[in-house]
Parts: C-alpha cells; sequence; structure tokens
C-alpha cells in the first residue's frame, strides 16, 4: 500500500541520523521515516523499530531488511525496558509518530474509521484485550461522558452517553456504523453542520485513546526514551490531536526548565502547504523535538 512519511524531511533534519549512531523509530508503522533513517546511518548503525501492530512489522519488515535492523513488537511505553533487554544503554535518537496508522484506519475490521463498518475494536495492537465494544456496552452513563469529555474534548459528551445507554438497553451496540447512527440520530442536524468535521471524530478518538491507553503510553514512552538518550541525542514527536501535543509540550518545557534539554525548534512545526495538498492527513500534524545537555 502507498505510505507518505508526514513531514520526512523536518524529521531528518532535525533527527539529524549520523553514520554508526543507534536510532530508534517508537511507532515503526510502515516503514517510512525508518528507511529514511536507516539510508543515513549504514552500514554501520543501528536501527531500532518498535510497534504493537503485528501487521505493520510484517510490511515493515519487507522494507527494513539488514544485521543493523531490529524489529519489536512492543508498546513504546517499554522502550527503556525493550532497549536494555537488547544491551543497548544508550541511544543517538528516536522517533514517535504518534496516533493512528493508514493501514489501520483503512481496514475496517479493525474499527477505527467512522466512515466504514466494522466491529468497534480500535485494538492497535493484541497486547490487551478491551475493546471499543466493552466500553461502549459496559461503561456507565458517568464514565462514557467523562471519556468523551477528557479524551475527545466533546462538548455534547452527555447527550451523545445518554443516547448509547438508552440504545443498548434494546440492543448491543457491536459495529461502527451502528454507533455513527447513534451519534448522527441524537445531534441535531444544523448542530451536525456546525462541528465542521465528522459528528463521530471525537467520539471515535476518545474510544481510541481509552482502548490503547494512549496517553499514559506517551508518557512512559518519552521518559523512557530521555533516560537512555545521549548527550547531543534528540527526540522527535509527531502529533496530530491537541491532547497528546499537550503532554509532548509539557514534558519539552520541563526537560528545558530543569536544564536538562534544550528545544530544538520553538513552538511546533507544521507540514508546508505542499504536503498537505500531497498528503491530507498531515493536516493536523505537529513536530517538537529537544536535544538532551546534560
Amino acid at each position: 500500500m502507498m505510505h507518505i512519511p508526514v513531514m520526512l524531511d523536518e524529521v531528518l533534519e532535525i533527527l539529524n541520523p549520523t553514520p554508526g549512531g543507534i536510532y530508534v523509530d517508537a511507532t515503526v508503522g510502515l516503514g517510512g521515516h525508518a528507511m529514511a533513517i536507516l539510508r543515513r546511518i549504514s552500514p554501520e548503525g543501528k536501527l531500532i523499530g518498535i510497534d504493537r501492530d503485528e501487521k505493520a512489522l510484517k510490511l515493515a519488515s519487507e522494507v527494513l531488511k539488514g544485521e543493523n535492523v531490529k524489529l519489536l513488537k512492543a508498546n513504546f511505553r517499554q522502550i527503556k525496558e525493550l532497549l536494555e533487554s537488547l544491551g543497548v544503554m544508550e541511544i543517538d535518537g528516536v522517533l514517535f509518530d504518534l496516533g493512528v496508522s493508514s493501514l489501520q484506519i483503512e481496514d475496517e475490521e479493525r474499527g477505527f474509521s467512522f466512515l466504514k463498518d466494522g466491529p468497534l475494536d480500535m485494538r492497535m495492537g493484541d497486547d490487551t484485550e478491551l475493546r471499543a465494544v466493552d466500553l461502549v456496552n459496559e461503561l456507565s452513563l458517568e464514565e462514557l461522558v467523562r471519556i468523551f469529555k477528557l479524551y475527545g474534548e466533546e462538548k455534547n459528551a452527555y447527550i451523545i452517553a445518554k443516547a448509547i445507554v438508552n440504545r443498548r438497553k434494546k440492543q448491543r451496540i457491536e459495529r461502527t456504523l451502528d454507533l455513527v447512527r447513534i451519534l448522527r440520530e441524537v445531534l441535531p442536524k444544523p448542530l451536525q453542520r456546525r462541528m465542521g468535521k465528522h459528528p463521530a471524530r471525537r467520539v471515535f478518538q476518545a474510544l481510541r485513546i481509552a482502548v490503547n491507553d494512549e496517553l499514559e503510553s506517551l508518557k512512559d514512552g518519552l521518559r523512557g526514551a530521555f533516560a537512555l538518550l545521549k548527550i547531543g541525542g534528540v527526540i522527535c514527536v509527531i502529533s496530530y490531536h491537541s491532547l497528546e501535543d499537550r503532554i509532548v509540550k509539557s514534558y519539552f518545557r520541563e526537560l528545558s526548565e530543569k536544564g536538562l534539554a534544550e528545544l530544538c525548534v520553538k513552538g511546533a512545526l507544521r507540514p508546508k502547504e505542499e504536503e498537505i495538498a500531497s498528503n491530507p492527513r498531515s493536516r493536523s500534524a505537529k513536530l517538537r523535538a529537544v536535544r538532551r545537555l546534560i
């Protein structure tokens, strides 16, 4: 399948992969960023790719080949333990490209898309048994409201949660488009038009984050990566929504204020207009980076 790595030129410029270095792609996906890094560091360097998604890793392994490549099926929140188990105690750089991948969105059986009919699953890997269908059908009204507000920043959280609870009393909610229909029925048409984007977008985001514990995983992953980072090493993070970006911004600011690291860019970099035109999914991307000082 076609894969376009987001903000590739900017990542390479800031990460500056050098021959002989050890670099980690903590969200290797289909290997777009990783392949570009590998070209820069070969033959002496080492690339370690991490992903929770077995299918993505299999596809990545078809393009990322060689003795200096190691691919790991795991959650990046365990990055420190994973690398130390390989005998890697220091790294030169790490990239986190967050969010759901094109591979996952386009596979209706994964349940990530609100545009395709599929089971309400939303697991990024088989390292968790919790699925979106479990949350939708088993959480209390109060818990659903909390998730939609906290992880989706959904202003209509109560109305939506109440409609879900009422519907599941009659019939279990199993499919993505069943959930979309509930939202479309309960939200007034003028409100849906004012929302601009798809009315289910924030609810699906909230469920996905909750299923995969994405925000806590990000916090753990950033801390683990920095613990192994060499002096002069760089962490790059591409995020796609405000919840992720706030965590990254806050952690990088904390490192900077403590004198442990310096910000590589002022604020966040955004994709160029020509990139957005050729890859619309990059539109919401923000890139932040820090370099370790001590």
